[in-house]
């Protein structure tokens, strides 16, 4: 399907892959780490690494200094922190009625780190209703490719 919200489903699309690269940002690197800390069946678990790694977002490396191996996030998968930060500040506002179980500080100054939706042309803080969105060129694409899969049906 030619949607960019969609095709990041596969991938997320259940909570255990995003509970792993939640503990991926936290530090946890090595497999029993995950499986102990999540309480996630080693099988589920080796499966929703296998995905993480097929796709880009983390790498399986030798551990610096040790025989053991470990996984870390790769520069594709220190982008969807955001994502993971933005799940956060919904949460915090619609599901954690005493406050935030955890806040995220900026180390340098303390304040707190939220995700801004903006423009990136004129920096106005946005909302779903002054969104529009319009037809992409991957679209285009995607429907060429479509029209000639089935004209050869």
């Amino acid at each position: 399907m030619p949607c960019s919200i969609t095709r990041p489903l596969v991938i997320f699309g259940d909570r255990w892959t995003l509970l792993i690269l939640k503990y991926s940002f936290s530090g946890i690197r090595r497999f029993n780490a995950f499986q102990s800390t999540l309480g996630i069946s080693r099988s589920r678990l080796q499966d929703r690494l296998d995905r993480l790694i097929e796709h880009g977002i983390l790498v399986k490396q030798k551990a610096a200094g040790g025989a053991h191996e470990e996984y870390r996030l790769t520069p594709k998968g220190h982008d969807i922190y955001p994502i993971l930060l933005a799940i956060r500040d919904w949460g915090d506002i619609y599901m954690a009625p005493e406050g935030p179980p955890v806040e995220y500080r900026h180390r340098d100054c303390t304040g707190e780190a939220h995700v801004k939706l903006e423009c990136d042309v004129c920096g106005t803080e946005l909302t779903a209703r002054e969104v529009m969105p319009l037809p992409g060129p991957g679209l285009a694409v995607s429907e060429a490719a479509a029209g000639a899969r089935s004209s050869v049906r």
